[in-house]
């Protein structure tokens, strides 16, 4: 799944993202750090992949992910 960043913290590491329907969607510092990025800005495009309703990786839309969500 993919979404737009909405805002992204950089000294906690987390944010959230909008997906394309509109829906808000908070990522922690965990789904931050697996995606192995270091940091992010308002607008930038991500790929998601989620575990039960939540986002557990977030990286950049031109990265694949192992198991997306």
């Amino acid at each position: 799944m993919q979404g737009t960043v909405k805002d992204f913290d950089a000294a906690a590491r987390t944010g959230s993202v909008l997906l394309d329907d509109g829906t808000e969607l908070p990522f922690d510092a965990d789904a931050f750090a697996a995606g192995g990025l270091r940091l992010l800005r308002f607008g930038q495009r991500v790929n998601l992949a989620t575990d039960g309703g939540r986002i557990c990786v977030v990286t950049l839309s031109t990265f694949p992910l192992e198991n997306p969500g």
